[in-house]
């Protein structure tokens, strides 16, 4: 009897974890794959120096696509370079760098949409896109967002 119940409970976590729509994993901004030359390092703190999100490898004028719907907040330049953020929901907030869009803040978007594309600017010039990511007001590892979430199976 035991066995079968444990066999039960592992069977529902697997329909729950195929349940989850793919819509809730975030597609790469720059198409099909996400690759990463930079990681998120935030290893000294958050108010130390560090690395608040991930550097996709690209090149200039490569096209930018939306990892998730939402609404612009911002749209233009920051010091030296064009920046776009979107807010996902009450809570999150998206930022890419630098990508040229002629979104304005207030435009909904799309998941997979078109929002522009890589220019130059910033810390990697225009040889990466930095893909930064705010939960709550904190900067966390945008790479959460692209993967699948682990379940927890019961024994």
């Amino acid at each position: 009897m035991i066995r079968f119940q444990k066999h039960a409970l592992v069977a529902r976590s697997l329909a729950l974890l195929l349940s989850v729509s793919s819509a809730a994993i975030w597609l790469p901004p720059l198409g099909d794959s996400l690759q990463v030359s930079k990681h998120y390092d935030l290893t000294h703190g958050p108010y130390a120096a560090g690395h608040r999100g991930i550097d996709l490898p690209t090149a200039e004028t490569q096209r930018v696509f939306a990892p998730v719907a939402g609404v612009v907040t911002f749209s233009g330049t920051v010091v030296d370079r064009p920046l776009l953020s979107i807010r996902v929901d009450s809570e999150t907030l998206l930022s890419l760098e630098p990508v040229l869009s002629e979104l304005k803040p207030g435009d909904p978007v799309a998941r997979g949409q078109p929002l522009g594309t890589v220019a130059t600017g910033g810390h990697c010039a225009s040889e990466c896109l930095h893909l930064g990511v705010r939960v709550n007001e904190r900067y966390v590892n945008p790479l959460r967002f692209f993967r699948g979430r682990p379940v927890l199976v019961p024994w």
